[in-house]
């Protein structure tokens, strides 16, 4: 029985033993292992971060060198676009310097038709125009008068014939047969079909659209609406040039404008004038050309109206426009003077005709017919007429007193 006691004892103490044993050793593998499962985390983080710490400086590296790209290509960019900007400029310096050169060699050119001719005027003609602005400002005795070597005047007008009407003598000219627009002067001829067709000087006509300048674009203090006389429109055509009433005149006559246009240039064929063409009654057209051998016969013929040389010469009217009277002058200045008897008158102006003058005027009792055109200073036409008077008077008064006594008066 004891030792059977004992025998339990000791087995049990065996068991005993063995436990603490084999927990001993697996105490003993646990910590062997700890160490390296402990830096196997840390292996993996560092690695971990090597790849994140490489792949920041990739992209480091990537976004610098994109930033690098990017500002390469800004400049590049910039150069372009300040290549461009300095191509541009550069372009458009020769192009204004082009515009500049051509604007130089070429001065605005007229708009005229082909029977246009352009005159060039010698320096001593510009020398005399240059004299010209003055001219009306200084009392005629003292007006400037310059003579070539031929002792004929110097003008600022591109042509121009001086005749006398009852004699036929012509005492002055150049390029009288030089074809030239003639811009208001045609209002002559308008007045003559207007009085050859004997219609109604006392009707009254309405000035209406169709009397709007399509060509020039001039205004016209006669509104839309006005409603004036055949009478009265004739005298503002002829004296104050007004195109409207030279418009309407056309308008109203039998068989409209068309038809009056056709018989301005009969009336032009039957008159003798060969080198005039007319295709409006208001001389804005210019197409209405002539030469001024032609304009001298146009003034003479004039000459035989009796109202043309009422009207062409009277110094001022008013008219009822719009509710109120406005007073309408001549254009030509020298019908006012007493120093000069001037029978007819017309004036006319156009880029493409210069300033132009006629007239019908008495020297020595003797009627001098005048033309002067394209004059290209605005009082060249007026201080023209003057130096072509004095000269009359200086160098050919016996010539024209002579002729005079010859015929009696």
């Amino acid at each position: 029985m004891k030792a059977r006691a004992l025998l339990a004892v000791l087995a049990a103490l065996f068991t005993l033993q063995a436990g603490v044993a084999s927990t001993a050793s697996a105490a003993t593998r646990t910590s062997a292992k700890s160490p390296v499962t402990t830096a196997k985390p840390a292996v993996r983080k560092a690695a971990a971060r090597t790849p994140t710490k490489k792949a920041a400086v990739v992209k480091k590296s990537a976004v610098t060198k994109k930033a690098a790209v990017t500002k390469k290509g800004a400049v590049a960019k910039k150069g372009a676009v300040a290549k461009k900007a300095a191509v541009a400029k550069k372009a458009a310096v020769a192009k204004k310097g082009a515009v500049a050169k051509k604007t130089v060699r070429a001065p605005a050119v007229r708009k005229a038709p082909a029977t246009r001719v352009v005159l060039r005027k010698p320096a001593a003609q510009r020398a005399a125009a240059s004299v010209a602005a003055t001219a009306l400002a200084v009392d005629e005795a003292e007006a400037p008068l310059a003579l070539d070597a031929n002792g004929l005047p110097v003008l600022g007008s591109s042509a121009f014939y001086v005749v006398n009407q009852r004699t036929g003598e012509v005492l002055l000219e150049r390029n009288a047969s030089a074809v030239l627009p003639i811009a208001s002067i045609t209002k002559l001829m308008t007045a003559m079909v207007v009085l050859d067709a004997r219609q109604s000087l006392r009707e009254t006509l309405v000035i209406n659209e169709g009397d709007i300048d399509q060509i020039k674009g001039t205004g016209s203090r006669l509104a839309m609406g006005t409603r004036l006389t055949r009478e009265e429109l004739l005298n503002l055509a002829l004296m104050s040039s007004e195109n409207r009433a030279a418009s309407a005149l056309a308008r109203n006559y039998p068989g409209g404008e068309r038809a009056f246009i056709e018989a301005m240039n009969v009336k032009a064929r039957l008159l003798g004038l060969w080198n005039s063409r007319f295709h409006d009654s208001t001389g804005l057209d210019p197409a209405n050309v002539s030469s001024a051998r032609d304009l001298a016969k146009l003034v003479a013929a004039s000459a035989s109206y009796p109202l043309i040389r009422e009207f062409s010469t009277a110094h001022e009217r008013y008219v009822p426009v719009a509710g109120r009277m406005l007073r309408f002058g001549n254009t030509n200045g020298l019908v006012r003077s007493p120093e000069w008897a001037i029978s007819v008158s017309k004036t006319g102006y156009i880029s493409e005709a210069g300033r132009c003058l006629v007239m019908q005027t008495w020297l020595h009792q003797q009627p001098v017919v005048m033309v002067l055109m394209d004059s290209y200073g605005r009082y060249t036409r007026t201080a023209d007429a003057k130096r072509v008077r004095k000269w009359l008077e200086q160098t050919a008064s016996q010539r024209l007193a002579a002729v005079a006594q010859g015929v009696g008066g």
